[in-house]
């Protein structure tokens, strides 16, 4: 059994061929069964269990993710997670690697997949509402797919945002901070939101004419990054159906009656197979709503798995 820290993972999963490697798995499709979900209590402590498997012909993946909160107090972070690999034609493991690793970097590479069937060819300008680990990832997952001229970052905490963009130029990505939201989003041809709001922050009064919308942050029924308005006579994609039913970036609106399921164009695996088309125009609105999937983290595992067995370690 081979064992991938997290430099090995990191190394292993750049991001051009880690966006290819999610589209062959959304065309081919694997096995996704519904996640488990256990509350762990203790005296000492409170916690959430995710364990996310899914499996092709070849090959089954578990990933074990560890949700403690007052891990805080102990100066800890509050997520830790490992994904396991398995023959599986045998159950036998064949590696184990980090999952924290996996989970933001396909998460970054299926927003630019999308994108790359979404957006404007032509799009030039990124904006990037956040700046925690995912937000950090997006220039450079969707620097695979866009010559990008310009890369703006927002954050509530403007000093957060500062160090996010100084961290990018010193990578060589034109990157800078933004102060007025509003002003970002309508210079900007792509707008990716990855935080963890509760309450709207992106307007879509704000956004220009064929811009396309990138929603990775609200994975509960309490969460939302974008108002009403973004929704409204927008192209509406997700990465599975699932999201209808768990994020409140789309429960809310749809309660209030600004489109229904229905009117969900369709989802990242359709776009993959070519059983939808993606964009249809310049002038079109599109938004994706992600919520994630562990066939996202099968592929980069396998990927992982695979990369090193073509590469030895000495």
């Amino acid at each position: 059994m081979k064992y991938f820290d997290e430099a090995q993972t990191l190394e292993a999963l750049p991001f051009g061929s880690l966006i290819a490697r999610l589209h062959e798995m959304f065309r081919a499709g694997c096995n996704v069964p519904a996640r488990h979900v256990h509350r762990v209590e203790s005296p000492s402590a409170a916690g959430t269990v995710l364990i996310m498997p899914a499996w092709t012909d070849l090959y089954l993946g578990i990933k074990t993710v560890n949700i403690y909160p007052g891990n805080r107090e102990r100066g800890l972070p509050g997520l830790f997670s490992v994904y396991t690999l398995f023959d599986a034609r045998t159950g036998q493991p064949i590696a184990q690697m980090d999952g924290d690793v996996i989970t933001s970097r396909r998460t970054a590479a299926a927003s630019a997949l999308a994108a790359s069937f979404l957006a404007r060819k032509s799009s030039r300008s990124l904006l990037v509402v956040g700046a925690g680990r995912v937000a950090s990832l997006l220039p450079a997952a969707y620097s695979e797919v866009f010559a990008l001229e310009s890369v703006q970052i927002w954050a509530r905490n403007a000093v957060s945002a500062e160090a996010l963009a100084g961290s990018l130029r010193e990578q060589g990505v034109p990157a800078q901070s933004a102060r007025d939201l509003q002003a970002a989003v309508e210079r900007s041809d792509l707008v990716s939101c990855a935080t963890l709001a509760t309450a709207p922050l992106l307007q879509g009064k704000w956004l220009r004419d064929g811009a396309h919308v990138d929603l990775i942050g609200s994975f509960t029924p309490e969460m939302r990054e974008a108002d009403d308005d973004v929704f409204r006579d927008a192209s509406i994609f997700v990465d599975k159906e699932e999201a209808l039913h768990k994020s409140g970036e789309l429960l809310g609106p749809m309660s209030r009656g600004i489109f229904d399921a229905s009117d969900v164009v369709g989802t990242l695996q359709q776009l993959c197979s070519g059983q939808i088309a993606g964009r249809r125009g310049d002038s079109e609105r599109s938004v994706f709503k992600s919520v994630g999937t562990a066939l996202e983290d099968l592929a980069a595992a396998i990927a992982v798995y695979e990369f090193w067995a073509a590469h030895p370690m000495k």
